[in-house]
């Protein structure tokens, strides 16, 4: 593994949280005699393993283990504790194949054992699915199944189990799934927050600290507040020697956060990684560096909106929270703990993301290859995480979810904004997004609906971006919260119908549907029609819990074809995308006459994948660069494996509910319409 190596593999931190180890791995590797030692071990292992013929006809893997055993042998693995550090990690996972191994050795009485030993090391390797890779050569087949059993139980009950964990108990709340108008005559389901306990008018629910916010664009560097904590600044403020984007501070631990957080990533010049491990950067990469932050940060006051800069912001977090997880102690000083979002569970910022709903927006036409450069250039391999669709995604979440952070009944010397009245920022903000100084994303107040009667009213009064939320009524256990998202009073110079129409053509330009609610609807004429339906979305790994078909899976790849989960054998070969499988018509000869023509279905695809695996048969072959540039400017990251690895990826990614297809040549060429 080499050190670009290492880095690209940033690119998989939103999606499994693999940054940190992995560049602790690189660490090891270059500092440890006995890890190398080790490693080169490993790899003769796998290079023996890969020289045998593999075996087409595993055994099958519950031949005596029924499907209660498999739950409780996961159930076991689950209760025990998994080691903290990243020494620990390692050497719990070298123990726990070698146990694997040996039970393996012992016969089929001790596979299930074996499994579960082979499944603990899963757990605490930084790239699972590079994992699963080795162990489907090295691990006897009946025995590999199992571990695949268990893996995709645990996947499973990780999408569904999600809001058992999820908001922690002692914020008083808890998620549940109710069916609301859809605006079209319809129903449709949707998650909301509700209380776990009574609370009385004027009483605080719960508090919550943001995931990221960011300063309104006209107080960005003024010095009046605080760039982290958003604070109103009595004092001189804390300014540094190099920030791109001029921040300031109340305090040195606000500083020392922002940089641990985001700062240090995205607006200077340091290294976002510890010096022991940090890449050395040249002069001319420093150049690029600073040119790409450069040019982020005119596109930011260019623009003066704060979505783009809580997706660069989160994006960033995210390498700060796995990096803090995973490096050895004492070796990044200074960051800051994470929230508190789940009893238990092992859930990353980015699962918290993926279950909110958002909106379809279309960034400038150049603001992802902006914040893209400032990734790259920061570590490169990290930009590949950041598709067009992925960063649109990211986003419409921020636009959808964000609330405005105010102060006593807020501001009132926001400068107008320039924007058309419908392309206009909102937030979630009850006295206005015109009195808000900065915005703040919270995990759990997503959840919150917009009522023009609320029940609870967000507010700050430690004078920072904490939020707290306020019952404005009196609230049973079990009763739905909900808040205005805009400002719902009627105005002295208002009439009810002109306050009604204000605040409901707020509703439709910030956040796309028509208010429902019992006030609107009793304050509304007679006869009165109304149109347009609620417009935010949800990503699959929402709904796969739900009772929708899972995507196609394979279950085997044999010298007759590619056989899928329901038996059916595909003799040529075959690509995965959108849960269904298509035949593909491509050249005899692999990478002799491909061309565009044979990946252009991927170019209608809509949402694109993610990711595209690609199979190329009983051997790996690299594609030539076309291929591959041609796949990279639609956004799509390609991994090329021999097929067999290659249906196991596949499986495992789109049990996840990532967004992945698969491109599968079968072992033996043949026309696709034989």
């Amino acid at each position: 593994m080499n050190r670009s190596t290492t880095i690209m593999t940033v690119a998989s931190v939103a999606v499994g949280g693999v940054l940190a180890y992995a560049v602790y791995f690189d660490y090891k590797r270059r500092t440890d005699a006995n890890f190398r030692k080790q490693l080169r071990k490993e790899k003769k292992r796998v290079k023996q393993s890969q020289s045998q013929t593999p075996s087409e006809s595993a055994q099958t893997a519950t031949e005596g283990v029924d499907a209660n055993d498999l739950r409780s042998a996961l159930e076991s693995v689950r209760n025990e504790e998994v080691p903290a550090g990243p020494e620990e990690k390692e050497q719990y996972f070298m123990k726990q194949v070698g146990i694997g191994e040996q039970l393996c050795a012992k016969g089929p009485v001790y596979h299930l054992s074996a499994a579960m030993c082979f499944y603990r090391a899963l757990r605490v390797y930084p790239s699972p699915v590079e994992l699963v890779v080795i162990y489907e050569k090295t691990v006897p087949p009946p025995v590999f199944q199992l571990v695949m059993e268990l893996t995709n139980l645990d996947v499973k009950d990780r999408v569904e189990g999600y809001y058992t964990f999820f908001p922690p108990k002692a914020m008083n709340v808890a998620v549940e799934t109710i069916n609301v108008p859809d605006g079209k005559g319809a129903t449709m389901s949707k998650k909301v927050l509700v209380v776990t306990k009574d609370f009385e008018a004027g009483e605080v629910i719960y508090q919550e600290d943001p995931i990221v916010a960011v300063l309104d664009a006209d107080l960005q560097g003024k010095g009046t507040h605080c760039s982290y904590c958003l604070r109103q600044i009595q004092n001189d403020p804390i300014r540094p020697e190099s920030d791109r984007l001029h921040s300031v501070y109340c305090s040195s631990d606000c500083q020392t956060q922002h940089n641990a957080h985001s700062q240090t990533l995205l607006f200077t010049l340091q290294s976002p990684l510890p010096a022991a491990i940090a890449p050395e950067m040249k002069g001319a990469q420093r150049e690029e560096r600073e040119n790409a932050q450069k040019a982020f940060v005119e596109y930011l006051i260019q623009t003066k909106r704060a979505a783009p800069e809580l997706v660069a912001r989160f994006v960033a977090r995210q390498v700060s929270a796995e990096t803090a997880k995973m490096l050895p102690r004492g070796i990044l000083p200074g960051v800051a703990s994470e929230p508190v979002l789940t009893d238990g569970g092992e859930y990353s910022l980015y699962d918290h993301l993926e279950r909110l709903r958002y909106l379809e927006v279309n960034p400038a036409d150049h603001e992802t290859r902006v914040l893209k450069d400032v990734l790259q250039t920061a570590l490169p391999g990290l930009e590949q995480f950041l598709t067009e669709d992925r960063h649109a995604t990211f986003i419409g979440k921020m636009s959808y979810n964000s609330y405005g952070v105010y102060f006593g009944e807020g501001r009132g010397d926001k400068p107008d904004t320039a924007a058309r009245p419908e392309n206009a920022e909102k937030t979630r903000t009850p006295c206005g997004t015109s009195k808000q100084i900065g915005t703040g994303f919270y995990a759990v107040s997503s959840y919150i609906s917009h009522n023009c009667a609320p029940s609870a009213k967000p507010v700050f009064p430690t004078g920072t971006a904490q939020l707290q939320l306020m019952a404005t009524r009196a609230l049973k256990k079990g009763d739905e919260i909900t808040v205005a998202y805009v400002d719902v009073l009627q105005h002295s110079e208002e009439t009810p119908e002109v306050a009604r129409r204000r605040r409901r053509m707020e509703l439709a330009r910030g956040w796309r549907f028509a208010c429902s609610c019992k006030r609107c609807a009793e304050e509304g004429f007679e006869g009165e029609i109304e149109e347009g339906g609620d417009e935010s979305k949800v990503e699959d790994v929402v709904t796969r819990g739900r009772d929708i078909p899972p995507p196609v899976q394979v279950n085997s790849i044999t010298s007759a074809g590619i056989q899928l989960a329901d038996g059916l054998i595909l003799p040529s070969a075959c690509i995965f995308l959108d849960g269904k499988v298509f035949l593909w018509n491509v050249p005899s000869h692999l990478w002799d006459g491909w061309g565009r023509e044979h990946l252009s279905v991927f170019e209608t695809a809509v949402p694109k994948p993610e990711i595209l695996v690609f199979g190329t048969g009983r051997r790996m072959e690299l594609p030539p660069p076309s291929i591959r540039g041609y796949l990279k400017e639609m956004g799509i990251q390609l991994d090329i494996m021999d097929t067999r690895n290659a249906c196991s990826t596949y499986n495992l990614l789109a049990e996840e509910g990532r967004r992945v297809a698969a491109a599968l040549l079968p072992y033996t060429p043949r026309p696709w319409r034989s």
